[in-house]
């Protein structure tokens, strides 16, 4: 029974990368199962609770096991990759928030499943399933509202990893200006905090924020 567990395991994964070879024998199986601590579900299974297609899934798969061999990534793993995307600022602080949000579980591990269920909603999701996952990502402590030093937290952690020398006239209190701006926008019964009500309807009033998330349609 556990070899035939095995052996379905190994399949799927070889299914989601397309690398399936009949003529890999069974050394090179128990090897690369030794090296696996992760096993993706099934191609069906991702295909159906995401909006990727199957050769889409492959791809990101490969992207995914690459970077990752073990079938998982934790958190330093994760800004270390992140860190390669913006080398001329300091992106630990903003990785760090990020990771939070694929990490659904709570677990201190994204696996892939976690990683393409969310770039699933950012790329391919409704317009309240991205607001939904953006508030989710600005609501540090998942309290079910986001706080002036919350925002703070996350503009900050955004200049940071842009480096602040591509900005050679911005000043420390920029970001917190940016915070006030924010409320003054979205808080609308003024109770200091903003709520996932609140946060959606004024996005959706701001058409430069429609505009930014249409530019993730066509990514993938």
């Amino acid at each position: 029974m556990k070899a035939k567990n095995r052996d379905q395991s190994l399949s799927d994964s070889r299914e989601l990368d397309g690398s399936y070879d009949q003529l890999t024998d069974s050394v090179e199986d128990d090897f690369e199962l030794s090296t696996v601590c992760h096993r993706p579900e099934s191609m069906d299974k991702l295909q159906e609770q995401t909006k990727f297609t199957k050769k889409e899934l492959q791809v990101l798969y490969r992207g995914f096991k690459n970077e990752c061999p073990c079938g998982v990534v934790n958190e330093e793993n994760f800004k270390t990759i992140y860190s390669q995307f913006f080398p001329q600022g300091d992106s630990s602080m903003y990785a760090h928030f990020l990771f939070e949000a694929f990490d659904t579980n709570n677990n201190g591990s994204v696996s892939f499943e976690d990683f393409v269920f969310g770039l699933s909603i950012i790329l391919r999701g409704t317009i309240n399933d991205r607001l939904n996952w953006a508030f989710n990502l600005y609501d540090l402590n998942k309290d079910g509202c986001i706080t002036k030093e919350e925002m703070l937290d996350i503009m900050k952690s955004i200049y940071d990893m842009m480096g602040k020398y591509t900005y050679p006239t911005m000043q420390d209190d920029i970001p917190r200006e940016h915070v006030e701006s924010f409320f003054q926008k979205m808080d609308r019964n003024k109770d200091g905090v903003v709520t996932i009500e609140e946060f959606i309807e004024s996005c959706k009033k701001d058409e430069s924020i429609m505009q930014s998330m249409q530019l993730f349609d066509n990514v993938i």
